[in-house]
């Protein structure tokens, strides 16, 4: 196990006056924090110890009927048996990686993936199979030639929409291509979704676990990008043995999530909020998005390209083959700015001259003041001696 180079990043990015496009944090302005402070105080006084009180591993039963409610509005048809609450989709991860791999093990992951799936599966002494990805996601022709060299993987782990960190959201065509090929050689697929509601461009796509029908597809979801980071509740929709066996998983793990925050988030749902605060998100995402385009487009150099993202929270960029991201980071913290290096998120390495930006912590100001620093620190390592 290692430390989370992100993490690390933040608590150098953290420091005054750094502008920083490092993490994948939520907006805070867009936190509810008067409706939620409404449905902690309904859950304290109209549920009262009950509230307080250990419940069962699977979770509270309300919550997860609201959800599969909410969830068939997307076209995802499950039942509460078939869900269980986890502390954040982190937790998925690792619960699901307990139940699936053994030392050696192989995962098929996308080139690049979700850093924390890496960080997750790594515990479990994984190996990689990985696929490239372009700006319509995940390539099946990539996938089946993958799966010809290395046919025995446990799982396919995919974000196939505003995919973190590549921004990019997998095509109607290659999902259903997916889909068979995972059915034909009988490989279950992880499907981690925390942003596909966080739309902004574009038409939407069913899930993969909405177009397999449920079967064969593990689906994981999170409160994180829609309410609030800090409280950690995710769940996972999945065929009852799966869940049965995550269940055996978590109880040793942590017991159960947190009893409150589950009773707090039922209230706040039922009432509508989560619907109504929702559009809100996608407003301000849409705007600060639009303005970090923009401002790539004018300050960075044309030698560097980008993938527009139509929802989710990220940019990613790619740099020219000989420069270094990760040298590029020393020169922009230097000069007040901070983000990710893209390398990070090749779980066999690679994607050296790549680099992910944020977009949803900053200020309109503070977004174009940091790519316009950033800008002219790449246009140096383009334009200097030997490129470094």
């Amino acid at each position: 196990m290692r430390a989370s180079i992100i993490r690390e990043i933040l608590k150098v990015s953290s420091k005054p006056g750094i502008i920083s496009f490092a993490g994948g944090l939520p907006a805070p302005e867009t936190f509810p924090l008067k409706k939620f402070e409404q449905a902690m105080i309904e859950a304290l006084r109209r549920d009262g110890t009950k509230a307080l009180q250990y419940m069962v591993t699977e979770g509270f039963r309300p919550l997860k009927e609201y959800l599969c409610g909410w969830l068939r509005k997307q076209r995802i048809q499950g039942t509460p048996e078939q869900m269980l609450m986890t502390h954040g989709s982190q937790q998925g991860l690792e619960l699901l990686g307990k139940i699936f791999i053994n030392p050696g093990d192989s995962v098929l992951v996308e080139d690049p993936t979700y850093l924390g799936a890496i960080q997750s599966f790594n515990t479990f002494e994984t190996k990689y199979v990985t696929v490239p990805m372009d700006a319509r996601g995940m390539s099946p022709e990539a996938v089946e030639k993958a799966l010809q060299r290395r046919p025995q993987v446990k799982f396919i782990y995919v974000v196939p929409t505003f995919h973190n960190p590549a921004g990019s959201t997998m095509t109607l065509e290659r999902r259903q291509a997916l889909i068979k090929i995972a059915r034909r050689r009988r490989i279950p697929i992880l499907e981690d979704d925390p942003y596909g509601l966080l739309r902004f461009k574009g038409k939407p796509l069913p899930s993969l676990y909405a177009l397999a029908k449920g079967r064969g597809v593990v689906y994981m979801s999170t409160f994180s990008k829609l309410l609030s980071p800090g409280i950690r509740l995710g769940y996972i929709l999945a065929d009852q043995e799966i869940i049965d066996q995550l269940v055996l998983a978590k109880q040793p793990t942590d017991l159960q999530t947190n009893t409150l925050i589950q009773y707090a988030v039922y209230h706040y749902c039922k009432h509508g909020y989560l619907e109504k605060h929702l559009p809100l998100i996608i407003k301000d995402y849409a705007h600060r998005a639009q303005v970090m385009e923009e401002a790539i487009r004018r300050y960075f150099p044309r030698q560097v390209t980008f993938i527009e993202p139509e929802g989710g929270m990220f940019f990613w960029c790619t740099l020219p083959e000989n420069i270094n991201a990760g040298e590029v980071f020393k020169k922009a913290l230097k000069k007040g700015v901070a983000f990710v290096d893209g390398s990070v998120f090749f779980a066999n390495g690679g994607g050296k001259n790549t680099m992910r930006l944020n977009f949803t912590n900053c200020t309109d100001a503070a977004i174009r003041s940091g790519i316009q620093k950033l800008g002219g620190v790449l246009e140096d390592f383009i334009q200097g001696p030997g490129s470094r």
